[in-house]
């Protein structure tokens, strides 16, 4: 299993980072060792100062596909999440201004928290989907697939020219507008439209 992430998937986001708008996807990628299911409480690491949610839907991919077409794409999913993208800031600010990869501020254990809640697609308007970060009971991103840049099945087609998507696979689709620092002794809780999909503490 691996986890995907696309990275500015939303123009605001992409903004507020000095990060220029994408014309195709931007993807990187982090291990297993990364995901952190809900109900577990989350350890920050002690080798950042500065590190960051950024709220995602997710995608599970259902089976195995390679170069599969846009049109196509909507039958290797059946159900989505939600997740957070933890990012070391500080890490990841080092690494571009020395044109090195990301990975240490991105893909550390347990950085890819996940929902144990999984919802069918046919259940909700996947190209309409509302979602919340609240943080100590106060919202801090609002987000709605509406403003993705790419959609769930753009995204399937591009990953899947450059490598095969195994069933269990997980996509994280972007982050909106409003990400920001969590200190020891928050509570992020995460929602779809008015269902709660997480809630951990950070210790």
């Amino acid at each position: 299993m691996k986890i995907i992430c696309i990275g500015r998937n939303y123009a605001d986001h992409a903004k507020e980072m000095n990060a220029a708008v994408p014309t195709e996807p931007v993807f990187f990628l982090k291990p297993d060792t990364s995901l952190l299911k809900d109900g577990n409480d989350f350890y920050y690491p002690e080798f950042t100062n500065d590190l960051h949610y950024e709220c995602e839907v997710v995608i599970r991919i259902d089976k195995v596909g390679k170069n599969i077409s846009e049109k196509f794409a909507y039958k290797y999913y059946s159900t989505i999440s939600l997740g957070i993208d933890f990012t070391a800031r500080d890490l990841q600010q080092k690494c571009k201004e020395k044109g090195l990869p990301w990975e240490i501020g991105k893909a550390f254990e347990h950085s890819a928290p996940l929902s144990n809640m999984f919802i069918s697609k046919d259940q909700v308007s996947l190209d309409h989907l509302e979602f919340e970060l609240h943080q100590n009971g106060k919202p801090v991103q609002k987000g709605n697939t509406t403003d993705m840049i790419f959609s769930v099945d753009q995204i399937i087609a591009y990953v899947s020219r450059f490598m095969t998507l195994k069933t269990g696979d997980l996509i994280y689709t972007g982050t909106p507008v409003g990400v920001g620092p969590v200190t020891i002794g928050d509570v992020l809780e995460g929602y779809i439209g008015t269902t709660k999909m997480f809630r951990f503490e950070v210790k």
